[in-house]
């Protein structure tokens, strides 16, 4: 081992130990100070900071940070050297007033000041360098960015506390330990490999930065994160370092580390930051990635300073995944991996692209760890073990192509590393002219990678490899300096940790657990090593070396050493967690998860002795020393039980045969269930702890009561007992028990009967010193508790307790593994059971202190070697110090290999992690042979059973032989029918119960039959049937039709929206005008209102309304008339202007002619391929991937209907069959009958019956019954009988003897045997009676004659059955011949029809291809036509609105000239003032213009402003021009009629309005043209667009025709088809040849035919139509003069009648006054509603009136009924009086006993009132909330 400025004298060591102690008070001390200090820097970072964020100061905030360190305070000086690092002695607070001073470049810090060093209790004489790391055999494979490289042989990782640089040729190891000694975070190298730094764990870690390479350390970085640093990194140049803290603060710092200064902080993320990384070309821009996160950061100036700002990466529709590897582009983007093992690049926070490889494939299988661009290269490293080498051009370029975001690019060079390789990161070499990488691998190894990918490539080199998993257990040797390790890695190694080299090792299929050196009794050469596996499966392995053996001579690589398999065998179902060989070597033990201990029997190749059950799963196992007088094992499980057992006796073979189980039952246990005495301990510590502060209160009492007397008196004493008793105890803690047992971590033997224990968890932070209890096998181990008798307190143990405890061989040292990684020695005194010296200790954390505890310690054979095994991996070497001087140690010597041992067969393993244990093994092996026994007995008994049953059925039929009067019935055999009741009641209980238990499995089957049902036979239209012949081999079968699938009939939007061509378009639009012309011809609009509401449509009317209606429907009338004469007049002048629109003109040619002459012209004599170059496509023939799918789907259809037609015809053969079969069944049925009544002779041969054969009948395979289920059980069961017969043959020996099977042969014989003995009882008979024969008597000759007719007649008939039944078989094979033939046909048309299926498929697929595309060009011609419609439509428009416009200005024109001709005439002939009223009426005016209306277009402003202007101008040359000219035209002149000179003047204002009017209109026209002339420009941009885009999409099918054309299609020809010869032969090139349908040649031919009379008809009737114009001219001619005619007829008639020229159409459209009708209309209807309200009242009135009436007359009557009731009662009151007045006087005065009687009736009232008021109240109080109850109110003894 070396390390940096190893140079220390012992007054050195015995200050380190003094101090050592005292470290962590003085850095605490320091570090308040320190903030003290510093007060003043700390305000200024707290007013800049903003979030997490800070701003760079100039100044160095910290100056002080090492203990005691002489060079601590590092400032530039000039003239001291480096000697002289005191700082100058100057006061604190001058030094803060000063400016603080840069750090001078030569500072160096002090390395053994720095690191930490190990603890020992002062005042003991343990020495610093007691153990003293030697070598390290371990490699933390699985922590991010464990291997830097420095220069080109030298390698750096970490290793729990130790930074080791390794020289990876000459192995040499460089250890640098962590300042902390709580472990290392990361490590990170310098751009230019001078600096290296060193981030630590801990409490605010440091980061150290090492100069190499003198290993010097440089700088120290402090207060960058609370708990440990997960990654830093340098920028391109190395000024800056980019660190981020782990958890829980996740802190990401930009330092400018050579200042020792943070320049920015902020948090990164809330989850785990795998990473932090400089962009190489921008130092601004940073890059974190992370659990579920990528962000991005950028340091940009604000107005408060500088600032990081990071954006997160948003993952969009892509899954959130965690990124290991990413890197950053030069433009800014980054490129990123991702767990599915695709690359994601990232543009501005979001995902741009997701790269893939093709067909969808990842670009690594599992996650992509490292991404690298080298060269121009991109480089990724996956789990998958791969290298892959990427063009940057093509991922800095990519871009989405679809919707998926996905791009698939193909790597340009690829490696494979090995198998079981999961890349972690990679580091290039700096190596001249090659290129060559370290890759570290996450399954514990260390390559050197070539990745040149040339001829001359290196295959990949493994320079190093370790465990990858933790190491469960470690052994040396007894003889020598070996070492065996075993871990979860499923891997055993050896090492000579002598010379410090790795081995060899072996690979398992299950991870390592537990191992032991095999001791020297056994195995002398100490070559054999015990290793347990996690399923429970334990191997002997022997090492041996290999150059011993003579088969290895010649070989040039030969290991060191090798390892031979010698034994195994599997005692337990659970991982093994101990073995332990006894001290005599004569048994292995071995302890297991699965709660047992398992014993073997060594010197037997471990014949398992027994196991025994333990109360939890077994941690530790511990044989007895020869010190104690039996042998015993001490038994540790991890719920707190300790067991001791004895040595087990072992059995002798021929006892231990009959043993049904391993288990030992009678062995006696001692057990020790410990109970928790912490609390106890913690107690009584506090009460001595008490005791002790009371008795020095009480010598201080004494002291002060002494002193306080001397000076006060005897009152002094009153004072101090007054205050005495002031003061309180506090309560002693309480007795605590864990609710869970703290688990047992490791013990060992005291005595006999006696252990030391270490526990985790509550009780943790002591050793407990126990006693077993007296064995009593009565005990309940779960209700045992057991106390600890003593115990030893362990100093800073209670968070960290022991894990491991082992003893050097001289019992003089205990050597204690800590959970945290540390090392703890104790120096013992010799033979010292009880501990009594564990005060003084020697402490060093080596480990990893987050998951490196120690999992295993070992000392060497010779004690001077202590070697260690934690959970990360590490393995490391110590020397232990001792003051003897030992001699140089050599290489450790490997055992010489065992004569024979190349010859022996190699043992065969136990691989498969279900293979049963020993005592499974054993456990079904009796159990198999039970099942044998009781399987031989059942079939005894069944053979029984069957002779009994062949015996019953063959007396039942004896018994149906006898007559019937003599046969027994059914129920006679029954010996009791209760018996057959309750067997019968049984089997339908049981059955039921059956069906009840396999219900599930009978649902479970149902449902699947039913998915397979769905899936393959529901979809089957109809199955295959095959037809054959009976005579003949011929057969048929029918199509194995599947359902047709289902094409969409219906054309997708995108593809049959195509643009009409242009003559349909015309033809359409032409249709469209010409119906919308006829529909507003024919339709007359007349207004029709609904003049009686509907209610009163069907009631009489009165006069009024029907002289109302008839009025209406009179002016009704009136109105259409003139209505329809007028729509007449516009509907012919429509006609007429149409007719003379639709004259052509002298040159008009149609356009239907015309494009017929230039198709004639183009195409006349030529016929073109589709293959031409210049072929046009036809709109008609254009197609596309819609219309290709209809026309599959019409081929299916067409296919499935033949076939289905074909199927129905070979299914009528077959039925066809079976009515031929069953019609012969009966002819031979009635042949045989026939037969039998002739003489053998005579007997033509029966023919044999058809049957119908399986593969006719295919439905019947679905139809099944109880036979058919049980034939197919029964063959089920063979094949699996035969599948167990083969699997037991395989596994003879497999399980080492352990675990044999029944033989499948034994079964064999059994069954055979029992059906040989089933066969024999079904061969056994009865020796039945035969029937009486009787003789017969001779026929007479009637009889005879009779019966030569009647043979006569038979013979016929057979021979006629005969040629039936050959008929039937003849006609049907002739039939399935004919159908045969025709499906012969049929075949040839399906197999032409298969190939148009597959030309039609690959047609879709490429017209899919160009769907996308052609879809866009159309769209682009679809536009353009739509924009060139609605242009001409609005050209269309605007030549309407100028039409429009020009009438109108011909309408002002024609009334200003009607206005001059009315004026002539109003002024007559020979008027002398005609001129002057003409000026006058001609003069121009300048008339002030109407204000102009607002939101007018500024255009229309300037206009006008021009036109008045030029208006203007006008008027002033008219009014210069005419200046000799002037007249007064406001006077009328003299004798001039006044009217005529105000007519002149109103017509004046008429003219000019009409002038102005016209003005305007032109103007109108002007713009209108100057539109259109816009427009029309437009049109033809738009046509020639149009027209370059029809182009485009007729060359995109030109060229998607010739990707049609280059599809080969399948065409069989017949020899005569071929017409294409050279000299008379087929030629061998066809490829000039043309294959053409003769129905097409058929056409051309004809058409040239056809041309031929076309061109004659053609000619014949140019000829006809020149006569015909030549007539038509003649007749024009003739109508001309006809007209003209009759125009002169019509004057004259109009002049004759009217005397004057009028307006028909005028006097036609006469029409009624609308107006006056309408009014008269209202008139009549307001007077009939007038007279229906008058009549209304009236009827109201009388029906009042007759109310009054009738209620008057009601009153009456009860006025009279009143009068009777009175008279009446005065006659009672007469009547009454007088009878009173009548009664005697003895009855006029009251008797007593009615005045009793009254009295009490009075006070019963008064009781029920009092009661009655009372109740009421009661009611009134239960009414209201919190109301109380009263009792009831009870009536007085006199009311009862």
């Amino acid at each position: 081992m070396k390390e940096p400025n190893d140079q220390d004298t012992d007054g050195g060591k015995s200050d380190r130990s003094k101090s050592s102690d005292k470290r962590s008070s003085k850095s605490e001390s320091k570090c308040k100070l320190r903030q003290e200090d510093n007060n003043f820097v700390v305000k200024t970072t707290d007013d800049t900071l903003t979030e997490g964020e800070e701003s760079y100061f100039e100044e160095d905030s910290d100056l002080e940070d090492l203990e005691g360190s002489s060079s601590s305070f590092p400032y530039d000086d000039t003239e001291s050297g480096p000697a002289s690092r005191e700082p100058p002695g100057q006061p604190a607070e001058e030094a803060e007033e000063e400016p603080k001073k840069k750090i001078s470049e030569s500072f160096f810090y002090d390395y053994n000041e720095l690191a930490s060093m190990p603890f020992v209790t002062p005042n003991s004489n343990i020495p610093l360098d007691f153990l003293v790391l030697v070598h390290s055999f371990g490699y933390d494979c699985r922590k991010r960015a464990n291997l830097q490289l420095l220069d080109s042989d030298t390698m750096m990782y970490i290793a729990g506390n130790q930074l080791i640089l390794l020289n990876f040729k000459t192995k040499e190891q460089i250890y640098l330990r962590s300042s902390s000694g709580q472990g290392i975070g990361v490590i990170g190298v310098h751009p230019h490999k001078t600096y290296f730094t060193v981030a630590e764990k801990g409490s605010f870690p440091k980061i150290i930065i090492y100069e190499y390479p003198s290993l010097r350390p440089y700088r120290i970085l402090q207060d960058g994160t609370e708990k440990a640093y997960a990654y830093v990194d340098f920028n391109y140049n190395g000024t800056l370092l980019a660190s981020v803290g782990s958890s829980p603060d996740y802190t990401l710092t930009i330092w400018d580390w050579k200042e020792e200064q943070p320049i920015l902080r902020k948090k990164a993320f809330s989850l785990d930051v795998f990473k932090v990384t400089f962009n190489p070309e921008d130092d601004e821009q940073l890059t974190t990635a992370g659990s579920g996160h990528i962000k991005f950061w950028e340091m940009a100036y604000t107005f408060t300073g500088l600032k990081l700002q990071g954006s997160l990466g948003r993952f969009g529709k892509t899954t959130a995944t965690d990124i290991e590897g990413y890197m950053e582009l030069p433009d800014g983007k980054v490129l990123s991996g991702s767990e599915w093992g695709n690359l994601l690049l990232w543009e501005a926070s979001l995902i741009k692209v997701e790269l893939c490889r093709s067909g969808m494939k990842p670009c690594h299988h599992g996650p992509i760890n490292q991404i690298t661009l080298d060269e121009g290269e991109v480089i990724t490293a996956g789990s998958d073990g791969c290298i892959r080498i990427w063009d940057f051009e093509t991922i800095d370029t990519a871009d989405t192509v679809d919707d998926t975001g996905l791009l698939e690019i193909e790597p340009i060079n690829e490696l494979q590393v090995d198998k079981n390789v999961k890349l972690f990161s990679l580091i290039k070499i700096n190596a001249p002219g090659y290129n060559l990488w370290l890759a570290q691998d996450a399954n514990g190894a260390i390559w050197k990678l070539d990745l040149s990918f040339s001829n001359i490539t290196q295959d990949p080199e493994c320079l190093f490899s370790f465990h990858s998993e933790a190491i469960e257990a470690m052994a040396t040797s007894p003889l020598t300096y070996l070492m065996a390790t075993t871990a979860l890695d499923c891997s055993v190694r050896i090492y000579d940790f002598a010379s410090k080299n790795p081995l060899t090792q072996m690979k398992f299929k299950q991870g390592g657990t537990a191992l032991t050196w095999v001791p020297r009794i056994v195995s002398y050469s100490g070559a054999q090593i015990a290793v347990g596996f996690e399923d429970g499966v334990v191997r002997i392995l022997e090492l041996y070396d290999p150059k011993g053996l003579t088969i290895f001579a010649g070989r040039k690589k030969v290991p060191d050493v090798d390892i031979f398999l010698k034994h195994v065998f599997k005692p337990h179902t659970a991982q093994v967690t101990a073995l332990a060989y006894e001290r005599d070597a004569e048994v292995l033990a071995t302890g297991s998860k699965d709660q047992t201990v398992f014993f073997f029997e060594v010197e037997k190749n471990y014949k398992p002795v027994g196991y025994i059950n333990t109360p939890g799963p077994v941690c530790q196992l511990i044989w007895s020393s020869i010190l104690h007088p039996d042998s015993t094992l001490l038994i540790f499980c991890e719920n707190g039980y300790v067991l001791e057992a004895p040595c087990p006796t072992i059995k002798e073979e021929e006892k231990d045969r009959d043993v049904v189980s391993y288990e030992i039952h009678d062995m006696c246990l001692k057990c020790f269930h410990f109970t928790s005495v912490k609390s106890k301990i913690l107690r009584l510590i506090e009460i001595e702890k008490r005791e002790k502060q009371k008795e020095l209160k009480a010598k201080e009492r004494e002291e002060r009561i002494k002193k306080l007397i001397e000076e006060m008196g005897e009152d002094a004493e009153k004072e101090f007992q007054e205050e005495e008793e002031e003061e309180e105890e506090e309560p002693l803690p309480e007795i605590f028990i864990p609710p869970n047992p703290s688990p047992i971590l490791c013990g060992f033997y005291s005595g006999p009967g006696k252990f030391w224990v270490s526990l985790g968890g509550y009780d943790a932070g002591f050793l407990y010193h126990c006693e077993f209890p007296l064995c009593d096998k009565s005990s309940n181990f779960e209700e045992q508790r057991d106390e600890p008798f003593d115990f030893r307190f362990l100093e800073d143990t209670e968070e960290n307790p022991i894990q491991t405890i082992i003893f050097s061989f001289s019992q003089t040292m205990m050597f204690c593994g800590m959970r945290n990684g540390a090392i703890r020695v104790y120096i013992l005194n010799q033979n010292e059971p009880l501990l009594s010296s564990l005060e003084d200790y020697w402490h060093f954390s080596i480990h990893d202190n987050d998951y490196g505890c120690v999992k295993s310690m070992v000392t060497s054979f010779d004690d001077r070697f202590l070697i260690t095994a934690g959970a990360d991996n590490n393995i490391f070497v110590f020397t232990i110090f001792s003051e003897l001087e030992f001699l140089k140690i050599v290489k450790a010597k490997v055992p010489s290999p065992k004569f024979g041992i190349e010859t022996q067969p190699p043992t065969e393993d136990i691989e498969d992690p279900k293979a049963y244990s020993i005592e499974n093994a054993r456990k079904k092996r009796e159990h198999d042979k039970l099942m044998k026994e009781m399987e031989e007995l059942k079939a005894g008994k069944r053979e029984q059973i069957q002779a009994l049953r062949n015996t019953f059925w063959k007396l039942i039929e004896m018994n149906k032989e006898l007559p019937e009067h003599m046969q027994f019935k059914r129920t006679d055999f029954d010996l009791d029918s209760k018996i057959r009741a309750e067997i019968d009641r049984k089997t339908v209980h049981k059955i039921h119960q059956l069906e009840k238990e396999l219900a599930w499995e009978k649902e479970k089957h149902y449902l699947g039959l039913k998915k397979v049902q769905n899936r393959f036979r529901d979809p089957l239209e109809n199955d295959t049937i095959v037809v054959y012949a009976i005579q003949t081999d011929h057969k048929i079968s029918s199509y194995r039709l599947v359902k047709p699938s289902k094409y969409s009939k219906h054309k997708r939007a995108s593809q049959s929206e195509r643009r009409m061509s242009k003559l349909d378009r015309f033809e359409k639009e032409g249709s469209g005008k010409r119906d919308s012309q006829r529909e507003t011809g024919g339709s007359i609009s007349v207004q029709e209102e609904p003049m009686i509401e509907k209610g009163k449509k069907f009631r009489p009317k009165t006069l009024s309304e029907i002289m109302i209606q008839n009025q209406i429907e009179k002016t009704r009338k009136l109105i259409q008339q003139a209505e329809r004469a007028q729509q007449k007049i516009q509907q012919r002048k429509k006609e007429w202007e149409e007719l003379y629109k639709s004259k052509p003109d002298d040159d008009y040619e149609d356009p239907k002619d015309v494009q017929a002459i230039k198709e004639a012209q183009v195409y006349m004599g030529d016929f073109n391929l589709k293959t031409a170059a210049d072929y046009k496509i036809p709109e008609h023939m254009r197609i596309n991937a819609a219309k290709k799918e209809e026309e599959l789907g019409q081929l299916v259809s067409m296919v499935h209907g033949k076939k289905m037609h074909m199927n129905k015809c070979i299914l009528s053969l077959r039925d066809l069959k079976v009515a031929v079969i069953e019609e012969i069944q009966c002819l031979v049925q009635e042949l045989k009958n026939i037969q039998s009544t002739l003489d053998i002779s005579k007997h033509i041969p029966i023919p044999q019956v058809p049957q119908i054969h399986p593969e006719e009948v295919p439905e019947k395979r679905f139809h099944y019954d109880e036979e058919t289920l049980k034939k197919f059980k029964r063959r089920h069961m063979k094949i699996q009988e035969k599948k167990l017969s083969h699997v037991e043959h395989g596994s003879i020996g497999s399980g080492r003897g352990f675990l044999k099977l029944s033989s499948g042969k034994d079964g064999d014989v059994t069954t055979r045997d029992s059906l040989s003995r089933s066969s024999r009882a079904s061969t056994f008979s009865l020796d039945l009676p035969k029937p009486v024969e009787f003789e017969k008597a001779e026929p007479t000759e009637v009889e005879l004659e009779i019966m030569k007719r009647d043979e006569i007649k038979h013979l016929y008939m057979q021979e006629y059955l005969t040629n039936r039944i050959k008929e039937l078989i003849v006609t049907f094979d002739a039939e399935l011949r004919l159908l045969r033939h025709q499906k012969l046909k049929l075949d040839t048309q399906m197999k032409l029809s298969d190939l148009h299926h597959v030309t039609l498929f690959q047609e879709i697929l490429l017209l899919k291809n160009f769907e996308k595309q052609e879809n866009i060009l159309q769209e682009r011609v679809n536009a353009c036509d739509k924009e060139e419609q609605d242009m001409q439509w609005k050209i269309n428009e605007l030549l309407k609105e100028m039409e429009e416009r020009k009438n109108e200005i011909n309408k002002l024109q024609e009334q200003e000239k009607s206005l001059y001709s009315g004026f002539q005439i109003a002024l007559g002939e020979n008027n002398k003032f005609a001129n002057f009223l003409m000026k006058v009426l001609k003069k121009k005016i300048k008339r002030v213009k109407k204000k102009e209306v607002e939101g007018d277009a500024d255009e229309d402003e300037e206009s006008e402003e021009s036109s008045e202007d030029e208006s203007s101008l006008e008027s002033d040359e008219e009014e210069s021009g005419s200046e000799d000219e002037v007249f007064d035209d406001s006077i009328c002149p003299t004798n001039c009629d006044k009217g005529l000179f105000e007519l002149a003047i109103q017509l004046r204002e008429k003219r000019l309005d009409i002038e102005e009017a016209l003005v305007e209109e032109k103007k109108t026209v002007d713009n209108l043209k100057k539109e259109y002339d816009t427009l029309s420009k437009k049109v033809k941009i738009v046509a020639m667009n149009l027209n370059a885009a029809e182009e485009a999409l007729e060359a995109y099918q030109r060229e998607k025709q010739q990707q049609l054309n280059e599809l080969l299609v399948v065409l069989p020809l017949k020899l005569h088809q071929i017409e294409y010869m050279q000299s008379g032969e087929i030629p061998h090139d066809l490829s000039g040849a043309l294959v053409f349908s003769n129905q097409s040649l058929g056409r051309l031919q004809a058409r040239i035919i056809q041309l031929h009379e076309e061109n004659s008809r053609q000619q014949k009737l140019n000829k006809e139509c020149r006569e015909r114009r030549k007539r038509l001219i003649r007749e024009k001619r003739e109508m001309v003069k006809t007209i003209r005619k009759m125009e002169e007829t019509v004057r004259q008639l109009m002049i004759d009648k009217f005397g004057r020229v009028i307006d028909l159409e005028a006097l036609q459209t006469l029409s009624v006054n609308t107006t006056l009708e309408e009014l008269k209309i209202r008139k009549l209807r307001k007077e009939l509603n007038n007279a229906k309200e008058m009549k209304m009242w009236e009827e109201k009135i009388a029906q009042l009136r007759w109310e009054i009436m009738m209620k008057t007359k009601e009153h009456t009557k009860k006025l009279h009924q009143m009068n009777d009731l009175c008279i009446e009662k005065k006659k009672l009151d007469t009547r009454l009086n007088t009878l009173q007045n009548q009664q005697g006087n003895a009855f006029q005065s009251l008797r007593k006993a009615d005045i009793v009687a009254r009295e009490k009736m009075a006070e019963l009232v008064e009781a029920q009132a009092e009661r009655i008021l009372a109740l009421k109240e009661e009611i009134a109080l239960l009414r209201k909330k919190g109301g109380l109850i009263l009792p009831p109110i009870l009536a007085t003894q006199k009311n009862e």
